[in-house]
């Protein structure tokens, strides 16, 4: 879904908050390091095997009763073996090898297919897939994200908006959020990052408590998002400090699952307004890498209540400071 700000350029009023210049970066005092305890740096970040490290993620999910095989006593890999991928695709298993191990980087669309196929992808992984196939030195390198200034019309809008909502890049950076959404979650501000709150916070995780039901849809959609621009710099600062600091996030990413962003539900659970069931809304600004997340309740019901009298009170305290 695509969403553009049309509104006059002016002044953010005081009840959103934008980031006043490029959003903040993480740490990168981790990055490129490996540290035992925490586990595997993700091999995809500092190599350039996408296609082969999606393989081999991919095959250790698939059970084999799931494709017809059987199951031994003396199984020693998770999933399927490579010999039975390449069975299963109508390849050989040389083949197949190379193409784990990044020798044979750009296989046919057929073969790929047949891949897909064979490890049960759904159509986002599989069109992922192809993406990875594709021959990337014809593709041109990453010349960093573009602009990431909030257009001050959709800051404007922010702080009018009843509901609470914020503007996020790419890299899940908080670049502008309004008074309601701050007040709804303390670590909705600007210069946070979403998922180092997320994974890394117990404070902001305590407002989600059904975080661990949705994290892997959260990964998933940041791989979507990212798609083959690994060369990125700031992406891979952002996963090296996740994959260190996180062992959920390490576990969830090397699924390698794609999944792309759309409406989905959120509960979140305030030690003063309880707990309120939400819609969560994510528009893509065009022209852009920015995204406006909205949260919503079903009208009538006992959460929009509660927000339509906490953006009340903002609006009362805020007319009164006024």
């Amino acid at each position: 879904m695509l969403w553009t700000a049309t509104l006059a350029a002016g002044e953010p009023p005081s009840c959103a908050r934008a980031a006043p210049g490029p959003s903040p970066r993480l740490s990168q005092s981790s990055e490129g390091q490996h540290d035992p305890a925490a586990g595997a740096y993700p091999r995809s970040v500092d190599q350039d095997n996408l296609l082969g490290e999606f393989l081999h993620a991919r095959r250790e999910l698939v059970h084999p009763e799931e494709v017809g095989l059987p199951v031994g006593q003396r199984r020693r890999v998770a999933g399927l073996r490579r010999e039975e991928v390449a069975s299963l695709a109508g390849i050989s298993t040389e083949y197949y090898v190379r193409l784990e191990q990044g020798r044979d980087r750009h296989p046919s669309e057929q073969v790929v297919d047949a891949i897909a196929d064979a490890l049960r992808l759904d159509v986002e992984s599989k069109r992922h897939a192809f993406e990875l196939a594709r021959d990337r030195s014809r593709q041109r390198k990453f010349a960093g994200a573009r602009a990431e200034k909030v257009p001050a019309g959709v800051q404007m809008l922010l702080s009018t908006m009843n509901v609470p909502a914020f503007v996020l890049n790419r890299y899940r950076d908080v670049l502008a959020v309004n008074d309601l959404a701050t007040a709804m979650e303390p670590s909705l501000v600007v210069g946070s990052n979403r998922l180092v709150s997320l994974f890394t916070d117990p404070e902001a995780r305590a407002y989600h408590p059904d975080l661990d039901a949705n994290t892997a849809s959260v990964v998933a959609q940041l791989r979507a998002d990212i798609g083959t621009d690994d060369r990125d710099p700031r992406y891979q600062a952002l996963v090296g400090e996740l994959s260190l600091r996180s062992e959920q996030f390490r576990r969830l990413w090397a699924r390698h699952d794609v999944r792309l962003g759309g409406s989905d539900s959120a509960i979140v659970e305030h030690p003063e307004w309880g707990e309120i069931r939400l819609r969560r809304e994510k528009l893509a600004m065009v022209g852009t890498d920015l995204v406006l997340v909205i949260y919503h309740a079903d009208p009538g019901s006992r959460s929009a209540d509660v927000i339509a009298q906490q953006w009340l009170a903002i609006r009362t305290g805020a007319g009164e400071d006024g």
